[in-house]
């Protein structure tokens, strides 16, 4: 006869027992959510769990969403990178991935496994569901979540010491990798060595974009006013606090065409190791998607409005009248609201930048402090410019050649981009070649510049003469 002797001595024998239950019933879940009505579902569920009740006074189940109302659950994506730490050689099926830039292949979960941690004395057991939302037989979402399984008693030391060491092991993470995130509201996917595909508001892919301070065509004194302000604001989050500021910096990038507004950008995300978000507002229909879209960024991110000046909505408004009625509900206060009203707070180290080929054309409201703090021009090539370029391209010897200094001339007389620059100086991979045809180039665009300056020249005399 089954005695009271016969029955598990301790809270741990127990607790194994229901992990591998509880890991089976995960699982069974898992497979069934995509193949049976969920009316079926939740019928064999409330019958199974009648006749095998869980020993819910012995466990705990924490789950951790995906998004926490409007913005990202921090805690989730400290375990999606900590949990990455975690993979072990038992575990039957993971996902693989690798992109170039990458030394070694990632795996992470995917969903219905499980993964078993230690804390202190405490056995913790995670596990990732994935539940994809269709209508009409079409997938619309797919929504995630961890569940973590660990004796209901340990309730107080996992909620403050055990999730306050994730997030610091997943910062010691992320600071690791030297690769950000490029993300973009119209990409559909996400990059799988972050832990698996996300649906939502914003897809990514690795920013592998190669240019840095140290390649970047930019006036010296400008490059250094640039590192030394982005090197305040990232250390200055005591400050923004204590003056009642929220901690965000803005960037007006303006010049022609191929000064190298994009170049810059890509130089500031990987010199603070910032993630990307492009935001196309293009693709914003009202003042409410705007705001759903910027609150689904994360902190230590750099949010990029290209070409604000081509956007109707947000035109200088003495121009309103030129442009065609609005298409979309988008306007000017919503932008400015989120810029640096009461939603600019959601949020810290956030950099906003905004790139326009035409500042003037844009409304006074958002050019002031504290939307756009800093207003960097961007012109065209000097001879400065032009020595980092050469350098870059044709190496340090080319400082020699003797066409140098007679094509550092050139470009201190006349307008050309970097990009034209690079153009010429990627067209050969000898020297000579490349030098001589650069040039040639430049000395066709002075003669170009001299005869429209004598043809305007002579228009604007026949037209003194006419009066």
């Amino acid at each position: 006869m089954f005695g009271f002797k016969d029955m598990p001595q301790s809270a741990s024998s127990l607790f194994t027992a229901y992990a591998s239950f509880a890991t089976t019933a995960m699982m069974i879940r898992s497979m069934t959510t995509n193949l049976l009505p969920p009316q079926l579902i939740s019928l064999i569920t409330s019958i199974f769990f009648y006749f095998f009740p869980p020993k819910s006074t012995l466990i705990t189940t924490l789950v951790i969403d995906q998004k926490c109302d409007f913005l990202n659950n921090q805690l989730f994506e400290a375990a999606e990178l900590y949990l990455r730490t975690k993979i072990n050689p038992s575990m039957d099926r993971l996902k693989a991935s690798k992109t170039p830039r990458q030394n070694k292949v990632a795996l992470s979960m995917v969903k219905g496994q499980t993964i078993v941690d230690h804390f202190e004395d405490i056995r913790l057991q995670w596990g990732f569901v994935a539940v994809k939302k269709e209508k009409r037989n079409e997938i619309i979402e797919e929504k995630c979540h961890y569940e973590l399984l660990f004796p209901k008693q340990s309730l107080d030391r996992v909620v403050n010491f055990y999730f306050p060491y994730i997030l610091q092991r997943a910062k010691e993470i992320k600071a690791l990798d030297s690769v950000a995130k490029l993300c973009s509201s119209s990409c559909s996917y996400d990059d799988e060595s972050l832990g698996g595909k996300r649906q939502g508001k914003w897809g990514s892919v690795r920013f592998e974009h190669p240019a840095t301070f140290d390649t970047l065509a930019l006036d010296p004194d400008l490059k250094k006013m640039i590192i030394d302000d982005l090197d305040r604001f990232v250390k200055r989050k005591e400050f923004y606090r204590k003056v009642g500021k929220a901690w965000k910096r803005g960037y007006l990038l303006y010049g022609p065409p191929g000064t190298g507004k994009s170049s810059l950008i890509a130089a500031m995300a990987n010199y603070l190791k910032f993630d990307i978000y492009d935001l196309d507002l293009s693709d914003v229909y009202s003042n409410q998607s705007l705001r759903n879209s910027l609150l689904s960024t994360t902190n230590r991110s750099i949010l990029v409005i290209e070409d604000i000046d081509c956007s109707v909505n947000l035109q200088n408004r003495k121009f309103e009248e030129k442009f065609e009625p609005p298409k979309s509900r988008l306007t000017l206060s919503g932008m400015l609201n989120f810029i640096d009203g009461l939603w600019s707070s959601c949020g810290d180290e956030r950099i906003i930048i905004f790139t326009t080929n035409h500042k003037e054309q844009l409304d006074p409201a958002l050019l002031r402090p504290g939307r756009m703090d800093v207003h960097i021009h961007l012109g065209y090539c000097s001879s400065k410019m032009f020595k980092v370029l050469a350098t870059n391209y044709l190496g340090a010897e080319v400082t020699g050649h003797r066409l140098y200094e007679e094509i550092k001339g050139l470009i201190d007389c006349i307008n050309v981009t970097p990009a034209e620059i690079a153009e010429e100086l990627m067209k050969s991979d000898e020297v000579d070649v490349v030098i001589e045809g650069l040039a040639n180039c430049l000395k066709l665009k002075r003669k170009e510049r001299k005869a429209g300056d004598e043809k305007r020249d002579r228009i604007l005399e026949e037209n003194k003469a006419e009066r």
